[in-house]
């Protein structure tokens, strides 16, 4: 046996030329992230804070923490993603009559590599998180059904994105696109670790977000606060719940997909290949099936987010909340009979396409109809433009050019010019944007002061607004009239030199967005560095729903006497009613115990991916066996619960700040409505 043989039974395919230490970019990068990450490393260390961050952060159970952890999550890898974004715009803003800096594969990478984070580790992270961290409260609930999972799926999704980040510097990133195509991802095509890592990264965050879902509508169906019926529920509860079932649905689809296209891969399977019966469209109809509910995964959650906040910033309730309630469900259902639209020119007939493209026109109408609700919430109410506000009205403005472009783009004939070209990646972008990153924006910037107390710089929240406001126009206006000229999307390089100015305004709105972000990043520092100057009181927007009835930040238990609700809108029910915070009489709280299963699990789950993308058979057989122990020995352990004393619950609540008074008492909110009126 000789020495190469043995190295490759302990290092299967890795091997020194595994590391790019020929590409400087990489290195450069390389050098910067180490550099980063020693700093960290360095300052946790020197101020003694690992034993800190084990016991309260990385061990935890509490919702509360795991959603800011999702969201910590999803704001690191969004650097990431952005950064693989204006790699592409400088790339395609030079490269006309010459072939710019990026080589054609390392282009193929960083593109891939930008939709799946932006995707799976951006908005999938930081929708989960402000579900994880609000719903609970707003339904009245002292935690999720399932603590422990809950931990365990934040703790797969950071693995599945340790992996993708590992692919930076061992190996290679898929170059197959986003969703990881065939026949460009199959063996024979792409031998090489890329897409592999691609299909290991997913599954493992994959079977987080599906575990999550199952988490999150258990929780929404068991454990409300009674009274609080259905339709009772405030509407961000209701556009979660239809995220979470959708999620439940489609994720085991996509699960399935890369299970088979792992098959084709490690054994020899043709179910995606083009011959022995395979069939590379299959994968494509799965991998949408799965795709165009995301979408709404995505969307209906930031839906709610946009209805609490343009609620409690008009100071009215909800205009038709039924029929919001209706929309929500109406959208979900539909989001399962529109997959086809993403591939017209697949070749399906005429009567499978008319069918597609009608029901994907039919889908705008409960859409347009929320747009309407807004409208009219607003409508003859005391608007405040607080920050979060200001995203609402980004969004409206926004999202409706992209909701028209996308019904545009529903019509088959348009579609058949339409689908390869920039415009389609221009719509794309406006609805994800427009739509989605706008609203979570918004949740984080209304939410903040309830997580931690304080409110968010607003000098620095505005360069954070504008600059994606302004930015995402400058940078996306171009690519839609570049689209509408024909050019093709995923090219490196273009030859007609007339297009270069459009793409060049498109770079500059890149690095418009880059001040925003880096304004969120600085408006962070800020305002922790001055959090004493920004503290707020438990209810700082004069809220309406009930998490604002507790203090900020919550205590564990987050409330120590269950809300009894007697209406939609319950905190400003019981202001109406003259609630007072309760002073004694409270009694022990039950809560679950924190445990480092987790993150022990998903540690072994990211060397098992690991292992197999390398073929390192031998570390696959131990970290699997490890995962079987780790897991079989969790169900050993009894001690998973404890009691908060009865005293230690009146010193809590005796240490926090009474509520403030109600509406009709705050001359600052102008004359306040009375509940017939609010109503």
């Amino acid at each position: 046996m000789t020495i190469d043989h043995i190295a490759k039974i302990i290092f299967g395919r890795l091997t020194i030329g595994s590391f790019p230490v020929h590409e400087p970019i990489l290195l450069a990068t390389f050098a910067v992230v180490g550099l980063a990450g020693l700093g960290v490393v360095g300052a946790i260390t020197k101020f003694k804070l690992w034993g800190w961050l084990w016991r309260e952060w990385f061990t935890t159970v509490d919702h509360k923490k795991i959603g800011i952890m999702y969201i910590i999550l999803g704001t690191i890898m969004l650097l990431r993603g952005f950064a693989d974004a204006l790699m592409m715009r400088a790339q395609q803003a030079i490269a006309f009559g010459n072939e710019g800096y990026l080589p054609a594969h390392h282009f193929d990478q960083v593109f891939t590599a930008h939709g799946t984070i932006m995707i799976f580790f951006v908005a999938i992270p930081l929708v989960s998180g402000v579900i994880n961290f609000v719903m609970p409260l707003q339904i009245g609930a002292r935690d999720v059904a399932f603590p422990y999972l809950n931990s365990l799926s934040f703790w797969l999704t950071a693995a599945g994105a340790a992996l993708v980040m590992a692919s930076l510097f061992i190996g290679e990133f898929s170059t197959a696109g986003w969703l990881n195509y065939v026949p460009v991802s199959n063996l024979q095509n792409s031998p090489g670790v890329g897409p592999d890592y691609y299909l290991w990264a997913l599954q493992i965050a994959g079977v987080g977000t599906s575990l999550s879902a199952i988490n999150m509508v258990t929780t929404v169906i068991k454990m409300r606060a009674p009274g609080m019926t259905m339709m009772k529920m405030p509407v961000f509860c209701w556009t979660a719940l239809c995220s979470q079932v959708l999620a439940v649905a489609i994720f085991p689809i996509l699960t399935a997909a890369f299970a088979l296209l792992m098959l084709d891969r490690y054994v020899g399977t043709n179910f995606f290949t083009n011959d022995l019966g395979g069939n590379p469209m299959m994968y494509w109809n799965l991998v949408w099936i799965w795709g165009h509910p995301e979408v709404y995964v995505l969307i209906l959650p930031v839906f709610g987010i946009y209805s609490e906040v343009t609620s409690t910033f008009t100071g009215k309730r909800l205009f038709g909340y039924s029929s919001m309630v209706y929309a929500t469900v109406v959208i979900t259902i539909l989001s399962y009979l529109v997959w086809l639209h993403h591939f017209f020119t697949m070749g399906s007939g005429a009567s499978v396409n008319s069918f597609f493209g009608i029901a994907t026109m039919v889908i705008s109408i409960p859409t347009g109809a929320k747009i309407f609700n807004w409208l009219f919430t607003m409508y003859r109410g005391s608007i405040r433009f607080e920050l979060p506000m200001m995203w609402v009205v980004a969004f409206m403005l926004t999202f409706v050019v992209g909701g028209m472009t996308g019904v545009l783009l529903a019509v088959p004939p348009a579609d058949f010019v339409l689908h390869n070209s920039l415009f389609l990646v221009a719509h794309f972008h406006n609805v994800i944007i427009g739509g989605v990153v706008f609203g979570l924006f918004a949740g984080i910037e209304y939410w903040f002061p309830k997580a931690f107390g304080f409110k968010l710089d607003p000098f620095w929240g505005k360069v954070h607004f504008w600059g994606w406001v302004i930015g995402y126009w400058v940078a996306w206006t171009p690519i839609y009239i570049v689209g509408l000229m024909g050019t093709t999307r995923r090219m490196r390089y273009l030859e007609d030199p007339t297009l270069q100015p459009y793409f060049v305004i498109a770079a500059i709105g890149a690095v418009i967005i880059l001040i925003g972000i880096v304004g969120f990043l600085i408006g962070m520092v800020v305002s922790i560095k001055n959090r004493e100057q920004l503290k707020v009181g438990n209810d700082p927007w004069d809220g309406r729903t009930l998490e604002w009835s507790t203090t900020s930040p919550p205590p564990a238990y987050n409330y120590a006497f269950t809300p009894v609700v007697h209406d939609l809108d319950a905190w400003y029910d019981m202001k109406c009613r003259g609630y007072e915070r309760p002073s004694g009489g409270f009694k022990p709280i039950h809560m679950p115990r924190n445990t480092g299963t987790g993150v022990i699990l998903s540690g072994l789950a990211a060397v098992l991916g690991f292992a197999m993308i390398w073929y390192m058979w031998w570390l696959a057989a131990l970290a699997f066996l490890g995962l079987l122990v780790v897991a079989i020995g969790h169900t050993f352990n009894y001690d998973r619960d404890y009691h908060i004393p009865a005293e230690e619950v009146a010193r809590i609540e005796a240490g926090h700040l009474p509520p403030p008074p109600p509406p009709e008492q705050r001359p600052d909110h102008g004359p306040a409505l009375t509940p017939a009126e609010a109503k």
